[in-house]
C-alpha cells in the first residue's frame, strides 16, 4: 500500500524556519517523482518544489526558490522541505504527492498526482 505522510507544519513567526518531512511507503523513489504543494485559505492548491530521485532534478516555483530547498533521504524514504525566510503569505496547508514514472520539471505541478498525502498545517505570523 503506497502512503505518504506529511510532518513539521506548525506556527512560527515571520523570517524563521520550519522543515516539512514526507515519509513515503509502498514504493520506490526511483519510480516516482515527488511534490510539495500547498493550499491557502481561500486559494486553489500550487505546487512549490518538487524532486526526482531517478535523475536527481529539482524544481522550485518563484515564490519559493531561494528560500526554500527539497532534498531526499533514501535511507529514510522521507523528502524534506525546509523552508527559510517564512512569510505570513507562506501559511497553508502542506502537502506532498507522488507522481508515477515522474520527472521534477516546471511541469510536474499540472500533472495529476497518483498519490496524496494528508496536509499539515503551516501558520506564519507577521
Amino acid at each position: 500500500e503506497v502512503q505518504l505522510q506529511a510532518s513539521g507544519g506548525g506556527l512560527v513567526q515571520a523570517g524563521g524556519s520550519l522543515t516539512l518531512s514526507c515519509v513515503v511507503s509502498g514504493f520506490s523513489f526511483d519510480d516516482y517523482a515527488i511534490g510539495w504543494f500547498r493550499q491557502a485559505p481561500g486559494k486553489e492548491r500550487e505546487g512549490v518544489a518538487c524532486f526526482s530521485n531517478s535523475d536527481g532534478m529539482t524544481d522550485y516555483v518563484d515564490s519559493a526558490r531561494g528560500r526554500f530547498t527539497i532534498t531526499s533521504d533514501n535511507a529514510k524514504s522521507t523528502v524534506y522541505l525546509q523552508m527559510n525566510s517564512l512569510e505570513p503569505e507562506d501559511t497553508a496547508v502542506y502537502y506532498c504527492a507522488a507522481l508515477y514514472i515522474g520527472k521534477c520539471s516546471p511541469d510536474f505541478y499540472s500533472y495529476d498526482m497518483n498519490y496524496w498525502g494528508k496536509g499539515t498545517l503551516v501558520t506564519v505570523s507577521s
